[in-house]
């Protein structure tokens, strides 16, 4: 886990590079998958619908057979690099207070990938499931924080109020759970 005040993309890399931790921690084989979940949605559509597709990436990074995992991780990889590039341009353009933090948030996260991606062409699988699993355990809560931030002003900005979100109750909502 980050030290306090550390970023959360600190938990993907380490002063040497990619994490022990997470790699220790998250196995193959240990994930089932990454499924969208409204909870996610913070009320901007086009960041709505980049993190749709950055799940079904990870979801795939997770689910993909071995066979699959090089082609899998590149697509994660240039999702990853159009995604943060986005947003960073957003950031910038905006004048968005939090964009230096934010934006290192992003580096750290990408190269994190492009360290895995050597370690794959070296033939380490495994390590191609832990960042799946790492990068599943971390997009709640940059999705939270630092996203959820950058829809607020950005929505502020353009339309003098807050995001409004609709999300879909839960099944267990609905099952009385």
């Amino acid at each position: 886990m980050a030290a306090a005040g550390a970023s959360r993309a600190d938990d993907l890399t380490g002063e040497a590079g990619v994490s022990e931790s997470w790699v220790n921690e998250a196995g193959a084989g240990e994930a089932t998958g990454f499924d969208w979940d409204d909870r996610y949605l913070l009320g901007h559509p086009a960041i709505d619908d980049t993190h749709r597709e950055f799940v079904e990436c990870v979801d795939a990074l997770l689910t993909v057979p071995d066979a699959g995992l090089a082609g899998a991780l590149d697509a994660f990889a240039a999702h990853a690099e159009a995604h943060f590039a986005q947003e960073d341009g957003w950031m910038r353009s905006t004048g968005f207070p939090a964009a230096d933090c934010h934006i290192d948030e992003h580096a750290k996260v990408l190269a994190s990938v492009r360290e895995v991606q050597q370690a794959l062409a070296e033939g380490d699988v495994d390590i191609v499931r832990a960042l799946a699993v790492a990068l599943q355990d971390w997009f709640p809560g940059h999705a939270d924080y630092m996203d959820s931030a950058l829809a607020q002003w950005m929505v502020k900005r353009s339309h003098g109020g807050a995001p409004l979100v609709f999300r879909r109750e839960r099944a267990r909502n609905l099952q009385g759970d």
